[in-house]
């Protein structure tokens, strides 16, 4: 499944921007994403990272998040939201799943966590679209993001946009951006499982 064809397919019939809140995992790869999505959105990035540890780390990812967004103001007009540290929430749901390696079932309850929080306040605040950076990473499944984006979008009644960001070099693009924003680029996924890993 292409689902940067399909996310292609869907914008070029918009005749108006539309709304999007898009999550975030930092700002290196948001860089890309905001970049290919925003001539077709009006973009609100979500800053909600639960599996990010320790805390010094989510703060430093959060800020560099916000301090990226502020560097864009001039060219683009992005809002920014953020949802409390809620890393106990995160190691209660991933409590059975220490030992899974990196990329397999903790990661999908990840992925869940963030994303279903995104499609809830989507719904609640009137967007016409959620999505994810998470699927610009070569080290994360684009199909399980997408099948959770779609099963996310059936509960919440908001619609999903189909991603795989990494297409188009969109990972080499995210490189590139970091290097000119001199953004901080961390050296682990996020949770302490990774960092071990």
């Amino acid at each position: 499944m292409n689902y940067n064809e399909q996310m292609e397919e869907i914008v070029k019939k918009f005749d108006t921007k539309k709304r999007l809140l898009l999550h975030s995992c930092c700002a290196p790869c948001s860089s890309s994403v905001i970049e290919r999505l925003i001539p077709f959105f009006n973009i609100t990035v979500l800053y909600y990272n639960p599996n990010i540890a320790p805390q010094e780390e989510y703060e430093l990812r959060k800020k560099e998040q916000i301090n990226f967004i502020e560097k864009l103001k001039d060219k683009y007009s992005i809002d920014y939201l953020e949802i409390d540290y809620e890393n106990d929430l995160y190691e209660k749901e991933v409590e059975n799943l220490k030992n899974e390696k990196e990329g397999g079932k903790r990661c999908l309850v990840c992925y869940e966590m963030r994303l279903k929080k995104t499609a809830m306040l989507a719904q609640k605040l009137g967007y016409d679209f959620f999505t994810t950076t998470l699927t610009v990473s070569p080290y994360k499944n684009a199909s399980k993001i997408n099948e959770i984006g779609f099963k996310l979008e059936n509960t919440y009644k908001v619609s999903f946009l189909p991603c795989d960001f990494k297409k188009k070099n969109g990972y080499l693009r995210s490189i590139e951006l970091a290097k000119k924003y001199k953004l901080y680029r961390q050296n682990y996924c996020g949770c302490i499982y990774s960092k071990r890993d």
